[in-house]
């Protein structure tokens, strides 16, 4: 089971580190990567990037796949 903590979530982290919304990528969210990314484009060039970056380690980090019903 992949959820918080697991290894995935760790590497998701990890490249969002790198390059903010990556890592929501990789895990399949492709609306919020591109959200992330293109705000963290936009707001480097007043100064405040850094803070959707750091929201995208985290939520990358802390994200669980909701469970499946059967």
């Amino acid at each position: 089971m992949s959820g918080q903590g697991s290894g995935g979530n760790v590497l998701a982290a990890l490249v969002s580190f790198f390059i903010p919304g990556l890592g929501q990528l990789l895990q399949g969210r492709v609306g919020i990567a591109l959200i992330q990314f293109v705000l963290a484009v936009i707001l480097w060039f007043v100064f405040m990037g850094w803070v959707i970056h750091l929201w995208s380690i985290i939520d990358a980090a802390r994200w669980s796949p909701k469970e499946k019903s059967v």
